[in-house]
């Protein structure tokens, strides 16, 4: 299994997303980059621990690789407006690839020059991409987030119509179960 390490605003979006890829195995959502030893999300949430919020990706790399969840990164969030995701604002939510290792650095760099190159964006790729640091896993509460509360308004409205917007681009690398 390898492991991959993405902030594209609110975790509950991203992990809802990645839950559903071939060859991944788990999602676990977290903070990462800041200064602050072992933060809650009440104290990243004021955006001044210089934490994001991030989920980790462990995959196996014989089914999905790290470039497929490195072109999902990008084609579910937008990679252009700095500390900020639809409403969501800070740094907290700002689009980030830690990398663990250089060829994971390598084919992030590469992946921003293409979507560049391609003008697949209006505007300019703002994502970073930093050495992967301690990882601190959010409260239980926000673990599996959107398959534990998709009655609430927050996955019905901004939740629910990203992964559809997801299966219809992506129908051939979800997994078969939850394709109904």
């Amino acid at each position: 299994m390898q492991t991959a390490t993405f902030g594209g605003g609110c975790f509950w979006c991203t992990e809802a997303v990645f839950q559903t890829l071939k060859g991944v195995a788990k999602v676990i959502s977290g903070y990462m980059g800041g200064t602050l030893k072992h933060p809650t999300y009440m104290e990243i949430s004021n955006g001044d621990t210089g934490h994001a919020e991030v989920i980790r990706i462990e995959f196996d790399e014989t089914i999905v690789s790290y470039s497929d969840l490195l072109l999902v990164f990008f084609k579910t969030h937008n990679p252009t407006t700095l500390n900020k995701q639809g409403n969501d604002v800070g740094s907290q939510y700002r689009s980030v690839i830690f990398y663990e290792n250089d060829d994971q650095k390598r084919q992030a760099a590469q992946m921003i020059d293409e979507l560049t190159q391609q003008h697949v964006f209006d505007e300019p790729v703002t994502t970073e991409i930093v050495q992967v640091s301690d990882f601190y896993e959010a409260e239980d509460y926000h673990q599996n987030y959107f398959n534990k509360n998709q009655g609430k308004p927050y996955c019905a409205f901004v939740i629910q119509p990203k992964l559809n917007k997801f299966s219809a681009n992506f129908s051939e690398k979800i997994k078969p179960e939850l394709l109904a």
